[in-house]
């Protein structure tokens, strides 16, 4: 770990303290600004004077900070995002406070103001949030303009996923990783000679499929000169993710579990999609009933289109808005002589943008007019939440395919399958229809092995962004 990680991770705590003060001062100043004192008048003055307030601002902000501590705001970490830390800002600061009104309750220390603590829980929030993301812009700017803090990196690879690893590495700066050197093969003497003559500081294994020996040789010369050794794992490596030890008879017996969602966590993500789909659904209501309309304006058939997909339990009917002319939609309700699934073959075959067993059809000639628009934009896919709803889908998860498509997988490729398909995922925020199945059974299967809810709420709040803003394909 860099000195300036260090600095700047420290320097995080007295930048959220101040931040929460300010939040303080602001709440307490707005409440007695003419645009809410005409509104409601302050009555509150004698007994909460502003030297009080701010000593409970002063107490409750030191509070806050255990609070952030607790919820992993201050892991040192190399690529903390902004969406990740605004939703452990927003429940650390939500707890909070909870936690100082059920204080005043069991005190009866009725607190008179609520629009002063409704004001200070959302400027807090915003406050804390735009702070560290100053700080990370601060950050980011050094190391992408002086390296401040950059790391040296020596790749070792000769396949795609190298390749991909060091043109994001020359992209993008600010990620801190300056490269070194390149090498396809697993070259030990040369790799020596660079290590002895060079400054490195992280050395990363690309390729996991060289030979073990010199694997081996090489984690620990990284180990005996103290460089940062890092893997891209293979498939048998990741299974040891989530592990879980027993013992029948006095001999130990280790289970390799599918996937971290068990127990507890399957019954926080159901009631979290619950919750989140119905009031996504209600929130978006007013959307959907104006696209309702708009497709049965736009052609003739049916306004929800029903299409088979595949999950853990078996088929199910996926909800989308029709986006495509009613000749051309599949399944034997729509398409009973199998003309319109030959069709979407045949254009499969010659227009498909990805590569596997899943297609994207380019220019696909069967969409409406409006169809388009609904397709790039996702709204045909709103009516999923009821998906959700009645536990056919989750919120998040890999995305469901057609039952013509899984039949294609790989056996690694039913690894998806050990838990719901989902709305969005983390395949579909990393590249949308742009990336090959390949690449998205890769993302899911992590998603499914690393599942946790501040993953769940990281996927959830960009995809709006990734929607809004895709990268093109080139």
């Amino acid at each position: 770990m860099k000195r300036s990680e260090l600095i700047f991770t420290a320097a995080l705590v007295p930048v959220d303290y101040l931040m929460l003060v300010l939040a303080g001062l602001a709440a307490y100043g707005l409440r007695f600004s003419s645009l809410v004192a005409d509104w409601r008048p302050v009555l509150f003055s004698v007994n909460l004077p502003f030297e009080r307030f701010m000593g409970l601002v002063i107490l409750v902000g030191l509070f806050l900070l255990v609070l952030f501590a607790l919820s992993g705001l201050y892991e040192i970490r190399r690529a903390n995002g902004v969406l990740e830390d605004f939703a452990r800002i927003t429940i650390a600061v939500s707890a909070g406070m909870a936690a100082v009104i059920v204080y005043g309750f069991i005190r009866r220390e009725w607190f008179e103001s609520r629009f002063l603590i409704f004001s200070t829980w959302i400027l807090a929030i915003f406050s804390v949030a735009l702070g560290r993301i100053m700080v990370r812009a601060v950050q980011k700017f050094l190391v992408s303009r002086y390296k401040v803090g950059a790391h040296n990196v020596l790749v070792i690879g000769g396949d795609e996923i190298s390749e991909e690893l060091i043109s994001e590495m020359k992209s993008h700066k600010s990620l801190g990783y300056n490269l070194v050197r390149y090498f396809k093969d697993l070259d030990l003497p040369a790799i020596k000679q660079i290590l002895a003559s060079q400054s490195i500081d992280d050395v990363i294994l690309a390729n996991p499929d060289f030979a073990r020996e010199p694997v081996l040789e090489l984690v620990d010369l990284c180990e005996e000169r103290r460089f940062n050794f890092k893997f891209v794992p293979n498939l048998f490596q990741t299974l040891t993710i989530n592990v879980e030890f027993d013992a029948l008879a006095g001999i130990p017996l280790v289970e390799l579990k599918r996937t971290s969602l068990d127990g507890w966590g399957k019954i926080l993500k159901r009631t979290m999609d619950i919750v989140g789909s119905f009031l996504l659904a209600v929130i978006f209501s007013p959307v959907m009933a104006v696209v309702a309309i708009l497709v049965k304006l736009d052609s003739s058939g049916p306004v929800i289109y029903k299409n088979r997909r595949v999950g853990p339990d078996g088929s199910f009917n996926a909800y989308k808005f029709r986006s495509m002319k009613r000749e051309y939609c599949t399944g034997s309700e729509y398409d009973p002589d199998g003309q319109a699934s030959t069709f979407e073959d045949e254009l499969a075959a010659k227009q498909s943008l990805r590569r596997g067993p899943v297609f994207k059809i380019a220019d696909d000639p069967r969409r409406t007019k409006l169809g388009r628009f609904l397709e790039k934009s996702s709204l045909d896919e709103l009516p999923q939440f009821f998906n959700v709803l009645v536990s056919d889908m989750s919120l998040v998860g890999p995305r469901p395919h057609m039952p013509k498509e899984v039949a294609k997988y790989e056996k690694w490729h039913q690894k998806v399958f050990n838990i719901k398909p989902g709305i969005t995922g983390l395949a579909q925020i990393s590249g949308r229809s742009e990336i090959d199945f390949d690449e998205e059974a890769k993302l899911d299967i992590y998603y499914i092995e690393n599942w946790s809810l501040w993953l769940d709420f990281k996927v959830l709040l960009k995809t709006p962004w990734v929607v809004l803003f895709r990268r093109q394909r080139t």
